[in-house]
């Protein structure tokens, strides 16, 4: 019997708890590292190689969406699955184009993840049948409509300076955290600003909150 290593990619401490609990108990399946955000998620991917990754969407530092984009431009045959609170439509449109293994709803997991996993694993799907309808109507609607208007496409930086923007990080923080240089900070938040033409933080904020990188609860500042 094959051992099917796991990424655990969760920020809520309990949760990751009974996740991880409900996965021992799979003699199959094997944790081999976990990440509380999506930043560490990306990390711990290139270096542990995971068979298969569960990915939470709303994580701080780099949401779930935009490290479940990054994973799979350096490792596109690593099989991922989302797992979420809600079938938000913002986070759905966002996932069309990218080919995960599936979608699943944390008040279901401890029936469905184990089967979820396994099939992921073989290169098969599995899928929210809700999600799965709504997924399938948009992508319908993307190949129907193809003279419509594009959204806004930004840049991995962008996406990532603009979380941390609705994180309410400093300029100095997020190029701490980063790795960058403060003035290729302000370039990419000038060129976010410029491609959205927002051009104040709490426009920013309700964007990044309306697109579901962050969580509602998020205050937006004057």
């Amino acid at each position: 019997m094959n051992t099917i290593s796991i990424l655990l990619c969760e920020d809520h401490t309990m949760l990751r708890d009974g996740l991880r609990s409900l996965l021992s108990d799979q003699e199959d399946i094997k944790i081999v590292g976990e990440a509380a955000n999506g930043r560490l998620a990306v990390k711990l991917c290139q270096s542990l190689k995971p068979d298969v990754v569960v990915m939470d969407i709303r994580m701080p530092l780099l949401n779930g969406l935009e490290a479940t984009r990054q994973i799979l431009k350096e490792a596109p045959n690593t099989k991922i699955l989302i797992l979420s609170a809600s079938s938000d439509p913002a986070h759905l449109e966002e996932l069309v184009n990218l080919k995960i293994s599936g979608y699943l709803l944390k008040q279901t997991a401890a029936s469905s993840l184990p089967t979820a996993i396994r099939a992921a694993y073989k290169g098969e799907t599995c899928f929210n049948p809700t999600v799965a309808r709504y997924m399938q109507r948009l992508t319908e609607e993307s190949q129907m409509d193809l003279g419509r208007r594009k959204p806004t496409q930004l840049t991995t930086r962008e996406t990532e300076v603009l979380q941390l923007v609705a994180e309410g990080k400093a300029n100095k923080e997020m190029a701490a955290e980063l790795n960058i240089c403060m003035k290729t900070v302000e370039k990419h938040r000038q060129n976010l600003m410029d491609k959205l033409n927002i051009h104040e933080t709490a426009g920013l904020t309700r964007y990044a909150i309306d697109r579901g990188l962050v969580d509602s609860e998020v205050r937006v500042a004057g």
